[in-house]
């Protein structure tokens, strides 16, 4: 990679006040100033800007609680976006939502620009597991339970995979259902072919990372890289899982 390329990556500017910084003698190489802005990098190297080391992410990975009203995209012409709240934070990176909340949903919302890592997060033939808190207008029961478990034919007659339901036993109109593919409006469609509706549908976990408690709704940190590793397991091919 060349030097330039590496500094607007690591610093988030564009190249040309990369090689504005280089032209300045502010960039050192292994200790030794660097004055030329395509020099070949192999990786590894120590480089530094005005004597602050920098170390460039090759991907980004971000957890944000995506609040109400916000759209899951990275563009909208008339919402604000999950990408939006990042208030540019990222601006020389391509971040997507890696999956969707519809935009009355809210909770944890994977956001990064490795497109090979979101396909795998989503791919159906993975099944990682997404966990949610469902507010219904009928109490949760048993028999849905079991019809989750046993997977639910949504009104087109398409069959849903088995699902987990776990009603609230302090309050039965909360409960906690986790999926393991990705459906347009599945949880809604599904609870409706059981004669319940959604009032409320939050995310709270995908592959097992939990959204941090810490963070309020619109804010956001990145993974840390035990949650990042956690969640590349939890999408190995499912032939490669342990204890399954």
């Amino acid at each position: 990679m060349r030097l330039d390329k590496y500094l607007a990556g690591a610093m988030q500017i564009p190249r040309s006040a990369a090689r504005a910084l280089v032209a300045r003698g502010a960039v050192t190489v292994d200790g030794a100033v660097c004055r030329k802005a395509d020099m070949p990098l192999a990786g590894g190297e120590a480089v530094c800007a005005d004597g602050k080391p920098l170390d460039r992410e090759e991907y980004v990975y971000i957890m944000l609680h995506k609040p109400q009203g916000v759209v899951s995209a990275s563009t909208d012409g008339r919402d604000v976006t999950v990408v939006d709240l990042l208030e540019g934070a990222y601006p020389r990176r391509k971040l997507f939502p890696a999956g969707r909340l519809d935009k009355t949903s809210t909770g944890f919302v994977l956001l990064t620009d490795d497109g090979a890592f979101a396909h795998d997060i989503l791919s159906p033939r993975r099944h990682v597991p997404k966990t949610y808190r469902v507010r219904l207008d009928t109490p949760a029961t048993p028999e849905m339970a079991r019809a989750f478990e046993a997977g639910v034919v949504l009104a087109d007659g398409q069959a849903m995979r088995p699902a987990g339901l776990l009603p609230d036993q302090a309050d039965p109109f909360w409960a906690t259902v986790e999926l393991r593919q990705g459906v347009y409006h599945q949880i809604k469609r599904m609870f409706g072919v059981l004669g319940a509706g959604v009032n409320a549908l939050h995310r709270t976990a995908i592959g097992g990372v939990e959204l941090d408690p810490a963070l309020a709704p619109g804010r956001w940190r990145p993974l840390t890289p035990q949650e990042l590793e956690r969640l590349r397991a939890a999408a190995q091919p499912r032939s490669k899982k342990k204890n399954l």
